[in-house]
């Protein structure tokens, strides 16, 4: 679906079904240079099970205008403005690497509309090597290829896909070079509210962590479950950094189980 948000086109998947603001709502966020199809699987199994999806293209990624936005803080606030605007009053988020940051900001600025929150593959702070941030801003194509080296686990290297007909790395390379991938990767460099943030959410939490993440490493996400006001959920998996969309059926399956429970609470 397409709607303005200040001032300029959006635009949200649904999971294949019609809004219904009035069903359970799941707020899907992508990472960093991604969009709103690194949640292909996970969001339509929740759209045809009666719940209500969101699942923007942050500005100026992909089929969303307008200028990117350079901070985490400002993408959560941004996020409430879109839900808002949407008549969802409470949700539970789910947020891969970047767009984690941005859930877990979001669930600290309005605790009490934050339902359940899922970290995928993520910490409290992702450090950005300065090497590829430099990189990103002179030569996008060359750090896309970087990270997607890195991002992905080792099967994907050899041509390997959990998607059939279909390849991540390949597909994942046109994605981030034509989003705005640097100012992604310096909002992340900048973010450090991480820590307080965790500590202020008051929901559920759950993190899915990857075994062989070399973006997040797993002890980065170990550390984080540490924060929060109450113990998480914790969800490790045998896959890389790219946990949607590398392993979409381990992380759609520890999603299911965690959001449907704390949702129907």
């Amino acid at each position: 679906m397409r709607l303005q948000i200040d001032g300029h086109e959006t635009y949200v998947a649904t999971g294949g079904k019609t809004l219904n603001p009035a069903l359970p709502a799941v707020v899907f966020i992508h990472g960093s240079g991604l969009d709103h199809r690194s949640w292909a699987l996970q969001t339509r199994w929740f759209a045809f099970r009666d719940y209500a999806v969101v699942a923007p293209d942050l500005p100026g990624h992909s089929l969303s205008a307008g200028e990117p936005l350079t901070s985490i803080e400002a993408m959560a606030t941004w996020v409430w403005r879109l839900l808002d605007t949407l008549g969802i009053e409470r949700c539970a988020f789910v947020g891969h690497s970047q767009g984690a940051l941005v859930a877990l900001a979001a669930a600290a600025q309005q605790p009490q509309r934050a339902q359940a929150l899922s970290i995928v593959a993520a910490a409290a702070a992702i450090p950005v090597n300065p090497q590829l941030l430099e990189l990103s801003r002179s030569a996008r194509p060359k750090a896309v290829a970087a990270m997607l080296q890195w991002g992905f686990g080792e099967d994907y290297q050899w041509g390997r896909s959990r998607i059939p007909g279909q390849a991540p790395i390949g597909i994942g390379s046109r994605i981030m070079t034509r989003n705005p991938l640097d100012a992604d990767l310096a909002a992340c460099q900048a973010y450090t509210d991480g820590e307080r943030a965790a500590q202020t959410v008051q929901a559920p939490a759950q993190l899915v962590l990857a075994q062989h993440d070399k973006m997040t490493p797993l002890r980065s996400g170990q550390a984080l479950s540490q924060l929060f006001q109450v113990a998480p959920q914790l969800d490790i998996l045998d896959a890389g950094h790219m946990l949607p969309i590398e392993a979409p059926e381990a992380t759609l399956d520890a999603l299911r189980r965690f959001i449907v429970k704390e949702l129907s609470a």
